[in-house]
């Protein structure tokens, strides 16, 4: 291989595609309301929901909509305290402020999860926890329901790059009040922008159904487990029609015609890459300079990108790193150093004073990045193995690796 592989490109949308989204095109019927029954929307929220196990899906304009729609659903006060990791992208405490709420950020430890003395810590006085398994790495949630649940807190699990993850066999999104995924370009499942949320309560479903712009009566169109509305879903419908506000963050037609065939890729996908994630993090852990933190003993990932740290380089010699790896045809993203960065959390000046967070700053001062697409050959990764390897042997190899100097 003498050019470096293309880790930026998704993998191509599946041929039988084409032809809805050309039945589509022709009609022009784009808007997810106007077909009496079975519109590709409605249908993929079918499919997804039970895909997953779960009651009731809502699709939605983005991962973010369904995080604002999430909040909005749960009728917490105005100001709530919401819970979130610290190690987030900048859409997440953003949904929130959306939602008039306030995020409360937590703590994240050198393997990316949040910090559980820090989130006890904080529980007194929240409202709500919103739990975002960043770049796929799944926190406690044994710890963080049991806490969550003893203090009578909701969950919304932010499931935007945890598509296919699970802990002890049950998928990630299913385990709190809501889960919510995405349907961006660089997620499992790519209409370019888009989102889905999951629940189990008809309450929650049918509130945040009316709120994502189901006018008048269009909550009809949406179905529940059985293709029909049950009672308790039709009269939850009734009960909130016309006394909540429409939002309009609905999801159209052909977007969801682009993503239908792709819920049948999506075992492949969780399994290449979580193949091809694991032997590269093997090859990066023999340097001394490099760890990829272990995914804990309940869950089974499902990756698409690849997070190490570096041990024990100065700012210097990190920026080095970079370098030397960009000139050797491997992009990688230190989240701390990378400027204007959205998942450093001291650049979210919109939510005013800049936490004290030195566990989570420390991190991500250390904390590399690479996209790690789940169509990778094996070459590909051995290319990407030997720019990283041999960029922190240039530029770490003449130091000390015991003292860091």
């Amino acid at each position: 291989m003498t050019q470096p592989p293309n880790v930026y490109d998704a993998e191509p949308i599946p041929e039988s595609a084409r032809a809805e989204i050309d039945r589509l095109l022709s009609s022009g019927d784009l808007f997810r309301y106007t077909a009496a029954d079975d519109a590709p929307v409605a249908l993929l929220e079918r499919e997804f929901a039970d895909m997953m196990g779960a009651k009731y899906a809502l699709a939605t304009a983005s991962c973010s909509a369904a995080l604002f729609l999430s909040l909005k659903a749960l009728d917490l006060p105005r100001d709530a305290r919401v819970l979130i990791p610290a190690f987030t992208f900048a859409a997440v405490p953003s949904a929130i402020l959306h939602a008039d709420c306030q995020p409360v950020l937590v703590e994240v430890g050198d393997n990316y999860r949040i910090d559980l003395e820090d989130f006890a810590a904080k529980l007194p006085g929240a409202d709500a926890v919103m739990i975002s398994h960043m770049r796929g790495h799944t926190s406690d949630m044994d710890a963080i329901m049991a806490l969550s649940e003893a203090a009578d807190l909701p969950v919304i699990e932010d499931a935007a790059h945890s598509l296919g993850t699970s802990w002890h066999g049950r998928k990630i999104g299913t385990i709190g009040r809501i889960g919510c995924f995405s349907f961006q370009s660089y997620k499992l499942l790519n209409s370019g922008e888009g989102g889905i949320l999951i629940t189990d309560d008809p309450e929650l479903i049918a509130r945040a159904v009316i709120m994502s712009g189901a006018y008048e009566h269009n909550w009809k169109k949406h179905k529940g487990p059985q293709g029909d509305n049950s009672p308790e879903l039709e009269q939850a419908f009734a009960r909130w029609q016309n006394k909540l506000p429409l939002y309009n963050t609905r999801l159209s037609n052909l977007a969801a015609a682009i993503v239908r065939p792709q819920l049948a890729e999506v075992p492949r996908r969780v399994r290449d890459g979580r193949r091809n994630h694991d032997y590269l993090a093997a090859r990066l852990n023999a340097s001394p300079w490099i760890s990829v933190p272990d995914k804990l003993g309940p869950e089974q990932r499902a990756p698409d990108s690849l997070q190490f740290n570096l041990e024990g380089p100065t700012v210097d010699q990190t920026r080095a790193f970079q370098a030397a790896a960009a000139e050797r045809g491997v992009s990688i993203q230190v989240f701390g150093l990378s400027s204007d960065n959205a998942r450093a959390f001291w650049n979210w000046e919109f939510l005013g004073k800049t936490p004290d967070l030195p566990r989570t700053r420390s991190m991500l001062m250390k904390a590399c990045d690479t996209r790690l697409p789940a169509r990778l050959t094996r070459p590909d990764l051995d290319w990407i193995g030997d720019a990283i390897l041999a960029a922190v042997e240039a530029v770490m190899g003449g130091t000390d690796r015991q003292f860091g100097t």
